[in-house]
């Protein structure tokens, strides 16, 4: 890890964990400086070490993204940094409760409290650091004439559907007021009743049919094994975008030479769309409503694992997978879609609408499929850390997850729901060992 405190704040993050390619996704001062760009380092670290560290921290967070296999700052091996480097690098990066929670941790769980809270203390004036405002502009991609373009490659747009025509209605709609037009338009509905008559009168390349399981990485795997285009666009039947949705994917992987464009996705309730939605940047994540992705990929390394079938994060475990493997992934600002995230039908209504918040009193916390990734590739010790860290979250309502007076609440009727919050998580513990068997 970078950091060695990211496994408290962010444990089941992607880039802890060391790809077959390295992009140079954390590069060091000399590589900055060889593509001339300077920023100003923070010296008000102890060591060295954490000083050049934080830098290449620094580079990420702004959007550096080098176009060549390359490998960056030496940081899959984490040194002992002084505690004072830990605290003060978070203090920079989150929120002052969960420095408190990383201290109140690090003490229950036998670390000298004397040298924590000196190191704590220490860096009291430290304040969160805003990358967003100075992220790199990439001022030369509205110029960027692409061959990729020009070549003008076939497309599929995959669109798993249930009981959304309205919705769907609005989607292929705004498919077909595409600015790029090389694309064919694949519909697995699981609607009932099914209405074939839907499909009718399109001005689309448009492939559909019923399938009666419902059941959306089958969906998904099946479409994407039939599909005709050389690259694959993963929609969801709930979704707005503009009429150059799909020339900006294709442009964002020729410009920086990727495999992957996960356009932003911004969704109209639940948390706050993140600020680095605004501008280019490695991506984190892989969101299966808005993401443009070579066919290749899938033949490589395989489709999306059913095992998530009725669950979540079957896409955010594709995602990991394929920057395991070395595939080039950006956070595309320029491809973004307005999620609705209706209540009424949708595949969602197998399952929930949070990985972490269970529709029953007595169903599991988390869905057993959150753990069953966070424990296949993170291990057993960030898993414990990521509970942890997801929990006091997860007692809000999803729709009120902006609401910081009801996680207040949370924190202080934690000790009337332990007990029960305790129950769940120990069932899906289990429910997750037994998915981990059966791979």
């Amino acid at each position: 890890m970078l950091f060695s405190f990211l496994r408290y704040v962010k444990p089941t993050w992607y880039f802890n964990l060391r790809p077959k390619q390295d992009y140079a996704y954390f590069p060091s001062q000399e590589q900055l400086l060889q593509n001339s760009i300077s920023f100003e380092k923070d010296l008000g670290y102890q060591s060295a070490e954490a000083c050049e560290r934080d830098l290449a921290w620094t580079a990420f967070q702004r959007g550096v993204i080098q176009s060549k296999p390359e490998a960056g700052l030496n940081v899959w091996n984490t040194p002992q940094l002084p505690l004072a480097d830990e605290y003060r690098f978070l203090r920079k990066n989150v929120h002052v409760a969960w420095v408190v929670y990383t201290l109140v941790l690090r003490v229950f769980t036998f670390h000298n409290p004397f040298a924590e809270f000196t190191a704590f203390w220490k860096t009291r004036h430290v304040s969160r650091f805003d990358y967003a405002n100075q992220a790199l502009p990439y001022t030369d991609y509205d110029s960027f004439t692409s061959p990729l373009l020009a070549e003008r490659p076939f497309i599929s747009v995959v669109i798993p559907t249930l009981n959304r025509y309205t919705y769907l209605k609005d989607v292929l709609r705004d498919l077909e007021r595409q600015t790029y037009t090389h694309f064919e338009v694949i519909v697995v509905d699981q609607s009932e009743p099914f209405d074939a008559s839907f499909y009718e009168g399109w001005h689309l390349d448009l492939h559909f049919w019923y399938q009666k399981e419902k059941a959306l990485w089958k969906a998904r795997n099946e479409a994407i094994q039939k599909a005709k285009g050389s690259y694959i666009l993963l929609y969801d039947d709930d979704s707005l975008v503009d009429p150059d949705w799909i020339e900006h994917h294709l442009k964002t992987l020729d410009f920086f030479q990727a495999d992957l464009s996960s356009g932003v996705s911004l969704s109209v309730i639940g948390a706050e769309i993140p600020k680095h939605y605004r501008y280019f940047r490695w991506s984190d994540q892989l969101d299966t409503g808005n993401v443009l992705l070579k066919k290749s990929i899938f033949e490589s390394i395989g489709y999306f694992d059913l095992q998530f079938e009725k669950q979540r994060m079957g896409d955010g475990e594709y995602g990991l997978r394929c920057y395991l493997n070395g595939y080039k992934n950006i956070s595309n600002c320029k491809a973004n879609r307005i999620h609705l995230k209706v209540s009424e039908g949708g595949l969602r209504q197998m399952g929930s609408w949070d990985g972490w918040r269970p529709k029953k009193l007595l169903g599991p916390r988390p869905v057993p499929s959150v753990l069953y990734l966070s424990r296949k590739y993170f291990g057993t010790s960030l898993s414990r850390y990521y509970i942890l860290q997801s929990i006091l979250p997860s007692l809000v309502p999803y729709r009120l997850k902006k609401n910081k007076f009801l996680l207040f609440l949370s924190f202080v009727f934690i000790p009337l729901l332990l007990p029960l919050v305790l129950f769940q998580v120990f069932k899906s513990w289990r429910m997750s060992s037994k998915m981990l068997a059966a791979v």
